[in-house]
């Protein structure tokens, strides 16, 4: 599981360094692609692969599900971190997502995500606000 936030800068060469408490679980590859709210999503190759699952029973009659997958697959940059836990951000991802020198790296669950710092903290701003109103619809029965 992905926990927590982190803030690392990209380099010149479109490359992250990997936060060292996701390493290890990412080392195997990584699947990076489009998200939600214009950020960008990690996933672990076994997680990459069980949502391709999900998708591809997705009858093709289903428009949403079609469009989706094409927006999802077509987008994906699969990659073996290095030895130094880096990976490269392809030009299209980066423009994507608006991503600057200053990055956001949050944990979610079974995915990491890629934010632009300011978008990170404007999107933070709206959603505190809430959060503690979310919980009920999100969590039947709550905590």
């Amino acid at each position: 599981m992905f926990l927590g936030t982190h803030t690392p800068r990209l380099d010149e060469k479109g490359r992250l360094i990997l936060p060292a408490k996701f390493r290890d679980e990412l080392a195997g590859g990584v699947v990076i692609t489009k998200g939600q709210e214009r950020c960008l999503y990690v996933f672990p190759m076994p997680e990459f692969q069980r949502i391709a699952g999900q998708l591809r029973d997705q009858p093709m009659t289903h428009k949403a599900a079609r469009a989706y997958s094409r927006v999802f697959f077509a987008s994906a940059h699969d990659e073996v971190p290095d030895k130094q836990g880096r990976v490269t951000i392809p030009g299209h991802l980066r423009e994507y997502a608006g991503l600057s020198r200053e990055l956001v790296v949050i944990g979610a669950s079974s995915r990491v995500e890629i934010w632009d710092k300011q978008s990170w903290e404007s999107y933070l701003a709206d959603s505190e606000e809430d959060f503690a109103g979310i919980e009920e619809g999100v969590l039947p029965g709550g905590m």
